[in-house]
């Protein structure tokens, strides 16, 4: 079944169809309209979950990692100053292994106060222990949301699915919407196997020794090198039901392309037109679109990359004092590659600024004119 919908109520659409249990969350734009459209499915009892209004985004995880332990399925969502709210029980929520999945609406960070898209806010949570799954469209963030349940509670790791917002939270597009009963068979009931229960007592987050607190990274880094295969099988089987899949990093036109463009979310599906277009005017052009961030996929980024000549990142975000964060991360997967193709990092759409078509093909140019990029960063207005 095709439903016009938004991107939030695409996500919420699917917290129906995955059945959560517990929802927490403080309204903030542009998330509000997720809280809204899950208030009145619960209300109108299409959706049989308990929903906790908190009175602040810290109380939101507060109260999503209570449920988890208790053994629920939980969710919350959120943007930018909520976000870094949050931001101290992310590493609680990691740490404890819980599998909370959270959406996460790109929303510039203030100040100066703004509303518009930039991923610098989930960007900066990278270290936090949380996995990274990025969206291109509104379809993506929907099955992203369904994918994420099944990675979470395999790894015993907490998913953030990451949208744009109002070029997908507010944009209104075709979505499909999957059979309830394929959910129900891709997804099946979470039974939590480290939970709280009085007739077995356990400790959860408590002191640890130096070489106590280093088993457990230890651990939490092991079972995340994991995610990557389990995102992987998560996809396939999804794919194998729902017809569609999206993999660790997408590959486009890259075959025999020369000139490679590395990017993510929104200006994905822009630059896929742009590839198409240049394609026809005899331009060897290829797109590397990356899907999940945390754990980096370096090992399929370097073989996307393999046979490129010239590699320009696109960021819509930035880290103040060393450029684009998603090219840092190229950057650093290359960096034991002997003679990989010169990075050319571009910050291109920071703040929610337009992305246009036009503004890709001068990427292209800027890359056809230099043999090495002139600066580390390179501004594109």
């Amino acid at each position: 079944m095709n439903m016009l919908l938004t991107g939030d109520h695409a996500v919420a659409y699917g917290v129906k169809l995955v059945k959560v249990e517990v929802i927490a969350a403080y309204p903030i734009t542009p998330q509000t309209p997720i809280y809204e459209k899950l208030s009145d499915l619960t209300i109108s009892g299409e959706l049989n979950a308990r929903m906790i209004r908190v009175e602040s985004e810290q109380s939101a995880m507060a109260a999503c990692m209570g449920a988890s332990l208790a053994g629920a399925r939980v969710f919350t969502a959120t943007a930018s100053q909520g976000l870094a709210m949050m931001h101290e029980l992310l590493h609680f929520a990691a740490g404890d292994r819980l599998p909370i999945v959270m959406v996460n609406v790109n929303r510039s960070i203030a100040a100066p106060w703004s509303f518009w898209s930039d991923q610098t806010d989930s960007l900066s949570q990278r270290d936090t222990g949380w996995v990274q799954i990025y969206s291109e469209n509104n379809q993506e963030a929907l099955d992203n949301l369904i994918q994420a349940y099944r990675v979470a509670e395999e790894v015993l790791l907490p998913v953030m699915v990451v949208i744009e917002a109002f070029l997908i939270s507010h944009t209104t597009e075709p979505v499909e919407m999957p059979d309830p009963q394929q959910v129900d068979r891709y997804l099946p009931p979470y039974s939590g196997q480290y939970r709280l229960d009085v007739n077995d007592p356990r400790t959860i987050g408590s002191t640890t020794t130096q070489e106590q607190y280093r088993e457990f990274r230890y651990k939490m880094q092991r079972d995340m090198e994991t995610v990557k295969g389990v995102v992987e099988k998560a996809d396939r089987e999804f794919k194998e039901i729902f017809n569609r899949g999206y993999g660790l990093v997408e590959e486009y036109q890259c075959h025999d392309a020369q000139m490679v463009l590395v990017t993510s979310g929104t200006i994905a599906g822009t630059a896929r037109d742009v590839v198409d277009e240049l394609r026809g005017k005899g331009k060897s052009v290829g797109l590397v679109k990356i899907r999940l961030f945390r754990p980096f996929p370096g090992e399929r980024i370097r073989q996307a990359l393999s046979g490129a000549s010239k590699i320009a990142v696109l960021d819509r975000n930035v880290s103040l004092g060393h450029g684009g964060i998603f090219c840092q991360e190229v950057k650093a997967a290359l960096a034991n590659v002997v003679g990989h193709a010169p990075v050319f990092g571009f910050l291109a759409g920071v703040g929610g600024c337009d992305v246009s078509p036009a503004l890709l093909e001068e990427v292209v140019e800027y890359m056809e004119k230099h043999t090495q990029p002139k600066e580390d960063y390179i501004w594109v207005r």
